[in-house]
This record gives C-alpha cells, structure tokens and sequence, in this order.
C-alpha cells in the first residue's frame, strides 16, 4: 500500500512520517512525503531528534505535492491542517499534529514522538490488514 504524508513546508512532520515508515513499516508500506509550499531543506532540529531515534534522514529532502503521481497513492495522511482541495485523492486522513516549525528543540521532540505513535498505529493497522489478503497479493487491495 502506499501512502503520502502531506504537510505545509515537507520540512518537519510529514519528512519524520515518512522517515519512521521507512524504518518501521517497509514491510507493508511503501512511502513518499510532500508540501503544499515545500521548503527549501528539512531544518537540522528535524534530522537532530530523528537521529535520537537512529533515524537518519540523508536521502529525504522537500517536494511539492503538486509535482507528484497522485494516482498512485493508496492512502493521503493530512498533517497540514487545511483541506486538501483540488488533489485527486480517494481516500485520505487527517492527523492534527502541531507544526514545530521556529519552535525550540524540545517541541520537535514532542512532535517526533507524536508522529512515532500515530505511524505505528498505521503500519499495525496495515499489518493486520496484511493478514486477510489473499495468498500471493503483493500489496493491499485498493478500496
């Protein structure tokens, strides 16, 4: 199945979304991140607190959602706080976490860890989907 975490910048949250799904749940997920107004660069506090995890970001930097194959994605998990209108999604999420964004370093930690928990609940909810797919099905059915 593959998801797409959408925030604002495709600095902070939706980047640690994708790098936690990257090393916990490649099993069952397959994962892209992106921004409305992408940023720049992921924020050195974002790469710091996902390193505290042993997480390193090297590989990821922001993109624009716009810039995207949409028809791909099984799944859209909305971090960015406004509806996404105008995207040719079919099914989609909203998980209300915090930008931490100019916040002190403490802040990204909470938000990381936010993040941490709400990616588990998803791949374990993937996982256990998993079971009920018939034998030889690669991936998860489309619903």
């Amino acid at each position: 199945m593959k998801v797409l975490f959408v925030c604002i910048g495709n600095a902070c949250r939706s980047q640690m979304a994708e790098a936690f799904v990257r090393s916990y749940g490649s099993d069952v997920l397959e994962v892209e991140s992106a921004g409305l107004s992408p940023a720049s660069m992921i924020p050195e506090v974002t790469r710091k607190v996902m390193l505290e995890k042993g997480i390193k970001m090297d590989d990821q930097f922001p993109k624009d959602v716009m810039e995207l194959k949409l028809h791909d994605v099984d799944l859209v998990v909305n971090l960015s706080g406004v509806a996404l209108r105008g995207l040719p999604i079919t099914r989609s999420r909203d998980w209300k976490v915090k930008d931490p964004v100019g916040q002190k370093e403490s802040f990204h930690r909470q938000i990381r860890d936010e993040l941490e928990k709400l990616v588990m609940a998803l791949i374990l909810e993937m996982r256990n989907h998993r079971e009920s797919w018939p034998t030889g099905t690669a991936s998860a059915p489309r619903s």
